[in-house]
């Protein structure tokens, strides 16, 4: 009686372990269905019948598109969205366009870790320890510098001419959290005072930030 205990947590631990992470495919491919109303964790499949190459193609990272806005960049994702046959595979990419001086403001991603490769240009990049401790490095074209998940990170274009970047991620959908528009422009709004005294500035001062980061209708 006395190993019962000791094999039962032997069982629970494998358990709890082999749960933590991702199922094997059950299947080879499961493209996603993004008309479905089926809400489910990542995407119901279509049936195989209708399934071809198009589903596992998308050209969008091809050629730069520079942006022509606040931050001076611009990110084009290629998620599962625009992919469906992404579904269940656990990956995704993007690129990331850069005006001189651009800035992919602070931000998180969720529900994955990131690694970027410069195409073009010279970037300063980092991320934020939980303990307030700044990671950063100055890199250029040919260069990686690796994002670890859900911790805040950005990226400037620190060269005299535009800088181009492509990203992996190890999540079909990693999801983007900008932690100013996510704070100042949140529906329903945040309470002024809230962030005034979280930030320590005056609640007029957080109006205007809110006024220009609400997205105009």
């Amino acid at each position: 009686m006395r190993a019962f205990p000791a094999l039962f947590l032997a069982s629970l631990a494998l358990v709890l372990g082999a749960s933590r992470a991702d199922p094997d495919l059950l299947q080879d491919v499961c493209v996603a269905d993004l008309s479905s109303g089926i809400k489910l964790n990542g995407f119901p499949c279509k049936h195989p019948s209708t399934i071809g190459a198009n589903d596992f193609f998308f050209a969008g990272l091809a050629n730069p598109n520079f942006p022509n806005n606040t931050l001076g960049s611009l990110v084009t994702a290629a998620n599962v969205e625009k992919i469906p046959g992404l579904n269940t595979l656990g990956v995704s990419m993007s690129r990331i366009d850069y005006a001189v001086g651009g800035v992919n403001p602070p931000h998180t991603h969720p529900r994955a870790s990131e690694i970027a490769f410069v195409l073009e240009g010279e970037l300063e990049v980092g991320f934020f320890t939980t303990s307030n401790v700044l990671i950063s490095k100055r890199i250029k074209k040919g260069e990686i510098f690796v994002f670890p998940k859900g911790l805040l990170h950005f990226q400037k274009n620190i060269g005299k001419t535009r800088a181009s970047a492509i990203t992996a991620f190890d999540s079909q959908f990693a999801g983007t959290q900008s932690i100013a528009t996510t704070l100042f422009a949140a529906s329903p709004t945040i309470p002024n005072d809230v962030l005034s005294k979280a930030f320590q500035i005056h609640p007029r001062e957080v109006e205007r930030i809110k006024v220009k980061l609400t997205p105009k209708k």
